[in-house]
């Protein structure tokens, strides 16, 4: 039920039904056998997410969205070894829109297509920009939404940008959620099989927080097992944690699979990630996603600082 009082959400009739409605569509949301007092925030938050909506159709063309990238260091020889391509929306207005917010309207107004096929040739072109910047080459990580990975094009979409791109099929990588995988695993076995065998990599992301079991890990061709970011905030305290991680990094490597962690914000999570067999970091402590240049710039910091003579040593 929706519940408005006279007169503070409404003067007349038709006011306060409207705001009763908004109020029912609220507790709809929530579940039922619930009231919702209307609030003028419900209406604010409609109308922000048509402005939303309608800002989104446009943000492509008016080349509001922009490719930002986290580096990932190898833990065994301390190089900058990939990226992650991670999507912003700079608004005119509100700013730098998170894709948390963007992402989901994105997905429901089915605009995630044309936004995730942009976004894998920028990310395309980025990469070939930091070789002929002189750069030791990186794996490139770009994310895909479960409706990408739904999508009839994906596999021709992939094909078509790396062609158009020239760059090296065995330099990007595809990162999909355990959840979208889950959702139909003989069909998605299939697709990534057919991903493979283009020869793009593909990574498991926020493994360990979705109801697979590391056993389901066998049965897809994946390159990358990346842990989710909760497990490593748990690591000091969490003996759980700890011992999870112990057991993806064993069954990773048994199936010839790297191990990526994501959300470092410590040197310990990191030393106790390198010394438990973790391939890759990436988090706040190394860097966070910077743009496209911020980050060309950071990995020829970081290549001149390991070439430099060590001041600690």
């Amino acid at each position: 039920g929706g519940v408005s009082i006279y007169p503070e959400n409404g003067g007349d009739a038709e006011a306060l039904l409207k705001n009763a409605d908004t109020a029912m569509y609220h507790a709809k949301e929530k579940g039922r056998n619930t009231y919702r007092f209307y609030a003028a925030k419900m209406n604010a938050q409609s109308t922000e997410q048509l402005m939303l909506e309608s800002a989104l159709r446009r943000a492509l063309e008016r080349g509001e969205l922009e490719m930002h990238y986290q580096p990932k260091l190898n833990l065994q020889t301390q190089r900058i070894v990939g990226v992650e391509a991670l999507m912003r929306w700079h608004h005119p207005v509100l700013g730098m829109v998170p894709p948390v917010q963007f992402i989901p309207i994105a997905e429901e107004l089915g605009l995630i297509v044309s936004m995730g096929r942009w976004a894998l040739e920028q990310a395309c072109a980025d990469a070939l920009a930091w070789q002929k910047h002189g750069l030791p080459q990186v794996l490139i990580s770009v994310n895909l939404s479960p409706r990408q990975f739904e999508s009839r094009t994906l596999v021709a979409d992939v094909k078509a940008v790396l062609d158009a791109s020239g760059l090296d099929p065995s330099l990007l990588e595809l990162e999909i959620t355990e959840s979208a995988m889950m959702a139909n695993p003989e069909q998605a076995v299939e697709l990534l099989r057919t991903i493979r065998d283009i020869g793009v990599g593909l990574a498991i992301d926020d493994f360990g927080t979705g109801y697979s079991s590391l056993s389901h890990l066998k049965h897809f061709p994946l390159s990358t097992v990346k842990i989710d970011r909760s497990f490593i905030n748990d690591l000091s305290q969490d003996a759980d944690a700890r011992a999870l991680i112990d057991g993806i990094v064993t069954l990773a490597h048994g199936l010839r699979m790297k191990v990526v962690a994501e959300g470092i914000e410590t040197a310990a999570q990191l030393e106790f990630l390198r010394s438990h067999g973790c391939d890759e970091a990436q988090g706040y402590w190394l860097c966070k996603p910077v743009s496209a240049g911020e980050a060309r710039d950071f990995m020829a910091r970081h290549l001149r600082n390991q070439f430099a003579p060590s001041v600690l040593a």
